[in-house]
């Protein structure tokens, strides 16, 4: 989690830079000697949750006085970016909780929900998840069959979601859910449902291919009983709530693919100094050579994009085509770097005491979750066609 190597400054700021050096030392001596255990197991270590939140971690674009940091998006980025390179999954549970379900709370709720539910969430007392996906309503948000019908002061939801991370742990959850199934995207409302809900349980947690330790389940309601006043937003306004988050969501986990490169990186640049053929180190062959220059360049030129757009995001500048491209394009690059890192490492980097194979398992969730590669292009184009009309 230390370059050996000197790493291009991006001038960042003096906060941002503070910010990297406090995560990455905190990284480095507690996730990082556990990455593998924390794969192998298939758990989440639930004794970080407190310390991210010692640390101002969880809550850190949430303002100080319910409990939170008050900094940007670019230091969300930064943060969720060394976790990563110590855990993917780890990395992608924090995203989780202090993006999708904090954020989202954040920006969208009454000042109620805020001081109910913030200063928890923000302390890691509790955790955090949101819950959009569907067994068949992923990509097409739209038809969900979660319903939630007005019953006096409360609603009642019956139905599922799927795929949910921090799922089996959370303590707080995001939901989403028709109010209207005849008004098509303007007949979904968000709430906010808690652990312990009448009606609302979680099911058994997922055996997943890569991001292990992030813990992952469906959520099932029947006859699920919500307070009115935990609806999030306005009534028919999920959607609004769902797709401006959904923004900055992406741009805040297009983080974890660059945490997944530097780890490429750090598992790389000693491993061709060490290992010797023909003797030498493979490092002195100039295949090797252009391979690594790929990976620093490409490594580089995601990160510039990603910080670009995050600061866009700071300055109230972001667009829907950015955010979609910046998770694109370091997700598709870290799945690349993951198998050349492979590549690089031959036989070792196919068995299991070495973490390129981790690397990559984990690599290819970012290609799937919050929005497909193909909706991302879809998006993206359908957005450049638009805007030049």
């Amino acid at each position: 989690m230390i370059s050996t190597y000197k790493g291009l400054n991006f001038d960042l700021g003096e906060t941002v830079d503070m910010i990297r050096e406090q995560v990455n030392a905190f990284a480095r001596e507690a996730i990082a000697p556990r990455a593998e255990h924390i794969d192998q197991v298939n758990e989440f270590p639930n004794e970080l949750w407190r310390k991210f939140g010692d640390l101002g971690l969880l809550g850190i674009t949430v303002d100080e006085k319910y409990g939170g940091s008050g900094m940007g998006y670019l230091e969300h980025v930064v943060a969720l970016e060394e976790i990563s390179r110590a855990s993917a999954s780890v990395g992608l549970s924090y995203g989780a909780h202090s993006n999708l379900c904090v954020n989202q709370i954040f920006r969208n709720g009454t000042e109620a929900q805020k001081v109910k539910y913030l200063p928890k969430l923000c302390s890691g007392e509790h955790i955090g998840a949101l819950a959009m996906s569907e067994p068949n309503a992923g990509s097409d948000v739209v038809s969900m069959k979660l319903r939630a019908e007005k019953k006096g002061d409360m609603y009642i939801l019956n139905g599922n979601k799927m795929w949910i991370t921090n799922g089996p742990d959370a303590h707080t959850y995001v939901i989403y859910a028709k109010t209207d199934i005849n008004a098509g995207s303007k007949g979904i409302t968000a709430f906010i449902v808690e652990r312990g809900t009448k009606g609302f349980s979680t099911a058994q947690k997922l055996d997943k291919l890569g991001m292990r330790g992030s813990n992952t389940c469906e959520l099932v309601f029947a006859d699920c009983e919500v307070p009115a006043e935990n609806v999030l937003g306005q009534i028919g306004g999920g959607v609004k709530v769902l797709m401006s988050g959904l923004d900055y969501e992406r741009v805040v986990l297009a983080a974890g693919p660059l945490g997944i490169m530097q780890a490429c990186m750090d598992v790389v640049i000693p491993y061709i100094h060490d290992r010797k053929q023909f003797g030498q180190s493979i490092g002195e062959f100039q295949l090797v050579q252009g391979k690594l220059a790929d990976m620093y360049t490409q490594m580089n030129a995601a990160k510039s994009y990603v910080y670009t757009v995050a600061k866009a995001c700071d300055r109230g500048e972001a667009t829907r085509k950015d955010a979609a491209a910046v998770i694109l394009y370091s997700a598709e690059l870290a799945t690349k770097m993951a198998l050349d890192a492979i590549q690089l490492l031959g036989g070792n980097g196919y068995i299991n005491e070495y973490p390129t194979g981790r690397l990559l398992r984990d690599a290819k969730l970012y290609e799937i979750g919050a929005g497909t590669s193909e909706i991302r292009r879809m998006l993206i184009g359908r957005e450049l066609f638009t805007e030049s009309n």
